[in-house]
This record gives C-alpha cells, structure tokens and sequence, in this order.
C-alpha cells in the first residue's frame, strides 16, 4: 500500500494532501458532533476561513449537515468513514508509526488510532472495537478466562465488546484486583459484568478492597469465597488493562497523605496492576493487593494494555520497560508521537 501512495503522491501530490485534510475533518466531527465551526478549527489547528471552504464543499457532496448545535455526518458521510478507514490509516502514516513504536518499546504489537483522546474522548472507542478484534483473533478456543481492570478506559472499552468472540469459546471474566472504593460504575467487578453482558460470557466478583493492610491482607486470602476468585484469577489465560498516571491514579484512589509524598519524591509516573514505575521502569511503590500480580503476565496467551493521549505518554514508556514482549499496546497518535519523541 505503501508503494502505491508514494507513487500517487508524484502524479498527483494535491490529492493526498486534500484527501487527509478531508478525511480528518470528517472525523473530527464524528467524534465531536455536533460542533461548531470555530471549536472544530481550534482543535484542527486550522483557520476558520480554510475551515468554511473544506466545510462547505463536503456538505455540497452530502457528507456533512449543518444543525442549530452544529455540524454532524450524514449517513453518507459515516459509511465514507467507515469505508476509508483502512486506507487513510496508510495515508496518515499510521502503520509506519506502529512499526516505530514497537521496535521503540521493545513489544511485538502496537496498534494506533488517529486523533488524540485527550481532545477526543471519543476515540476511545475506536481502540475499544480494537480490543474487540485482538480478543476475537488471540483468544484460543475453548475455556478462556480474562483478567480485566477497572477504570474510565475500561469501562468505555468494556462497551465495544461484541458476541463474536465467544464464538466456540467459553468466556470467563474476572477482576484483575479488587476495587472497592472506586467509583461504582468503574470499578474492575461492573468492567467485568458489562464484558460478560456484551458477549454472553460469565464473569465473578471480588469483593475486598484493593488497599488493605498486611493485617486484613493475609486473612482475606483465607476466605473459601475470596480464595475461589482469587486461584480462578490466578488461572486468567488473558488481560486486558489499561495504564495510569501515577500521582493522578494515586489521588484518585485517596491514598494516605506520606504515600503521595513518597511516590513524588521517588518520581512515580506510571501505574497499572497496583504498581508504581518511574521513568526508568523501576517498580518504587507496590500496593498491598489481592489479585493479579506482574509476574502472572507471563504466561498469559493474550495481554492488551489500552492507553491513549499525550498526558499518558510518559505513563505508557515507564510501563512498557516491564511487559511482556507479547504484550499488544493499543493507543492513540497524541501518546504515540509524544513517546517517540523521546
């Protein structure tokens, strides 16, 4: 696909640039419609005047409508979307980009979607129908049981999720920790039930908070209930998980006030499965924690970490020095180019 761009490009350079130009305003107004005018040319970085003539010429072709609370794609103008996907992910160098990041990170799979999901929340769900298909080709037949944390990503993600997948398979979802004290409807045990209900598998609960101390820790393992869930989780042949910001995630979840200090000082930046990286990928906080453990990843058939923006650039960097090398990372231009920038 490449090649025949390029040679494209040399007849007729005009048209690609028109065609991306084209492509990315449509998009941008799927993921934000309705919108007005002057909010799309801000986060375009275009002039409202270029804007009003690219505007005009796709209403003119029946792919854009214009409404009192803005502009909005016609149907037309989805099924253009849906059927240039593929092609315009070649054209705006998005294949070249996943091949950069995943010799940068040192993982086999990366997969990026265009946009920037802190501007476009939306595009979360584009790397939600992204988890969908991995899950769909990765997943052995079969028993499969999938370890899925909780949090604001996964919860969008957990909505993508579809019944194909269950296709001769027997899906088991179980949280990746424990979540109490969360947020209800992001808690990893609702994430789990939403993912059972979208493709008709089964899911469990694990209810125990995710930071307890040494001294409710151990006698919680005890449990016949919590020890039931927890060998089960023990046994997940999948995860899906997302990455966060450590001084955020750790705010977040109301964490002491030393710990906080602490985690600052030593420069935290990242946190998933409970732990906190720096920088250099160095673990400098664990919480004490019933569930899926780092070392668990190992022998996992399928693992997918689900991070987009640029603010999560960092986060992602610092994490990916620890996963495993099958590891698919699935996020978003805004975060991909901040990390290849270094």
């Amino acid at each position: 696909m490449r090649e025949e761009v390029e040679l494209i490009e040399s007849i007729v350079p005009d048209l690609i640039d028109v065609l991306r130009k084209r492509f990315i305003i449509l998009r941008n107004i799927d993921w934000s419609e309705p919108v007005g005018r002057r909010v799309l040319a801000q986060t375009l970085g275009m002039s409202e005047r270029v804007l009003r003539t690219e505007t005009d010429y796709l209403r003119k072709q029946e792919l854009i409508a214009s409404t009192k609370s803005g502009m909005i794609l016609t149907a037309k103008g989805k099924r253009t979307i849906q059927g240039l996907s593929k092609l315009m992910d070649s054209l705006l160098g998005l294949q070249q980009m996943e091949k950069e990041l995943s010799r940068y990170l040192g993982i086999r799979n990366c997969l990026i979607v265009s946009g920037d999901s802190d501007r476009q929340p939306l595009i979360i769900e584009d790397m939600g129908k992204l988890v969908n298909d991995i899950l769909g080709k990765e997943l052995p037949k079969g028993k499969n049981v999938i370890a899925a944390m909780g949090g604001t990503t996964m919860a969008k993600v957990a909505t993508c999720l579809t019944p194909e997948i269950a296709v001769d398979r027997d899906l088991t979802f179980v949280p990746a920790r424990g979540g109490i004290g969360e947020r209800l409807d992001i808690q990893a045990n609702n994430v789990c039930g939403l993912m059972a209900e979208k493709t008709g598998g089964n899911h469990r609960t694990l209810y125990v908070p995710e930071q307890v101390s040494e001294d409710t820790y151990r006698p919680l393992l005890n449990e016949p209930v919590v020890q039931e869930v927890v060998n089960l989780i023990r046994q997940s042949n999948a995860a899906v998980h997302s990455i966060g910001e450590a001084i955020s995630m750790a705010e977040r979840r109301s964490m002491p006030k030393n710990v906080l200090a602490m985690l600052k000082e030593r420069k935290a930046v990242s946190e998933t499965f409970g732990y906190f990286f720096d920088d250099k990928g160095k673990v400098v906080y664990k919480i004490p924690r019933i569930g899926l453990q780092l070392e668990d990843l190992a022998n996992m058939d399928c693992i997918i970490a689900v991070a987009g923006g640029s603010s999560k650039a960092r986060a992602i960097a610092a994490y990916m020095k620890n996963a495993p090398e099958k590891t698919y990372l699935i996020t978003d231009e805004g975060a991909a180019k901040m990390i290849l920038k270094g």
